[in-house]
């Protein structure tokens, strides 16, 4: 049995972090904070499974920092996307900055050079996208050799977006004496396989059920034609006046979607992997700050957007993967909180909806039409 009120205070956490949390008024760990950091500031390897929105970034952001403190040894952090890279380096930084830990964020899209002059600042932690990792051990602009620590966040992701045989290129320049935690929303058969391999007795620690979506999400499903689903947006628009995250299958549909949005009159923005990386930061950063109601968005930016309080996320096309329908509704009801999910389905998609529901082991509630 959990206690009725944990706190961070009993997690082994260095009395100078703890003040640092106190500072930016986080209160109560999360399920999965209060699990793993007491196992990771131990030292051992973990196997986090929670699904998007539940802290996973403190879960080892927080024993990475007190255990490099004590060491001049180095942190990388591996994820699937550049947004998710830049969040992450976000909060790194909240707690690393005490210390005077610099951090490096390695990412496609955005400048080597300036890329180079951070590695050569010495930062403690790197924070990378298995790609652009790459170019630089092929550069020689970065060893690895000193890295304590590895964690391979949204692990799942990585290996779906066809990441495993850059992923294995970067295990072998580690050390084999590290401490390695895995996090992810789904543990697939690729998974355990890499913890075998690359794992030491890792600890299991798992949230929720592998699949699950956050529980306080009220989802929705809509069977409509392709052709009526403009409409039915319009009208879901109207009825939800809060602001809206929209995924498309495609980067094409994507734009048209965005498109459309704009003449209806809304301020709509759109993320995909053709925008390239200002565009993508000026998109996210528009639709946080307000200035955007609705980010149009395709499943590679499913897992990089963390905003607090998305009042609606819209599937305008059901995902190819399955499991991705677990990541995009999970930006919605974020840290406890309610969120409401709708997707829109065609009549001879009924196969994709019964396996969305195997998934979530729930059946979906049918909307009716407005």
């Amino acid at each position: 049995m959990n206690q009725p009120n944990p706190s961070f205070y009993n997690l082994g956490i260095a009395p100078r972090i703890l003040e640092l949390l106190d500072r930016m008024k986080f209160k109560t760990p999360t399920p999965i904070q209060h699990k793993a950091i007491p196992i990771a500031i131990e030292g051992k390897d973990i196997i986090g499974v929670a699904q998007t929105g539940t802290g996973k970034t403190l879960a080892f952001g927080i024993p990475m920092i007190q255990r490099l403190a004590q060491s001049p040894a180095r942190g990388l952090v591996l994820v699937p996307t550049r947004e998710l890279a830049l969040q992450v380096d976000e909060t790194i930084q909240k707690i690393g900055n005490s210390f005077g830990m610099k951090t490096a964020v390695l990412i496609g899209g955005a400048s080597m050079y300036n890329q180079v002059q951070a590695l050569r600042r010495n930062p403690r932690v790197v924070i990378a996208t298995p790609g652009r990792l790459i170019d630089h051990l092929g550069q020689s602009t970065l060893r690895l050799d000193d890295v304590a620590i590895l964690v391979l966040d949204e692990a799942d992701r990585m290996l779906d977006m066809g990441f495993a045989p850059q992923i294995e290129k970067i295990l072998k320049y580690l050390p084999r004496e590290r401490q390695t935690m895995l996090f992810s929303a789904t543990i697939p058969e690729r998974i355990v396989k890499i913890a075998a391999a690359h794992m030491k007795l890792p600890v299991s620690v798992e949230i929720a059920r592998s699949g699950t979506a956050a529980e306080r999400i009220i989802q929705e499903l809509f069977i409509i034609k392709k052709e009526e689903k403009p409409r039915l947006l319009g009208m879901l628009l109207e009825k939800y006046r809060g602001t809206v995250l929209l995924f498309s299958r495609t980067k094409r549909g994507a734009s048209r979607i965005t498109r459309g949005l704009r003449s209806m009159g809304y301020n709509a923005a759109e993320i995909h992997s053709d925008r390239s990386l200002p565009q993508r930061r000026e998109a996210l950063e528009g639709f946080k700050t307000g200035k955007y109601r609705i980010l149009v968005a395709t499943d590679i930016a499913a897992r990089g957007i963390d905003v607090k309080g998305i009042e609606l996320v819209i599937n305008y096309d059901l995902p190819d993967d399955t499991e991705n329908y677990v990541h995009r509704i999970g930006r919605t009801g974020r840290a406890g909180q309610e969120g409401h999910a709708i997707s829109f389905a065609t009549p001879e998609q009924r196969g994709d909806v019964r396996n969305i529901e195997k998934l979530m082991r729930r059946t979906l509630t049918m909307g009716r039409h407005p």
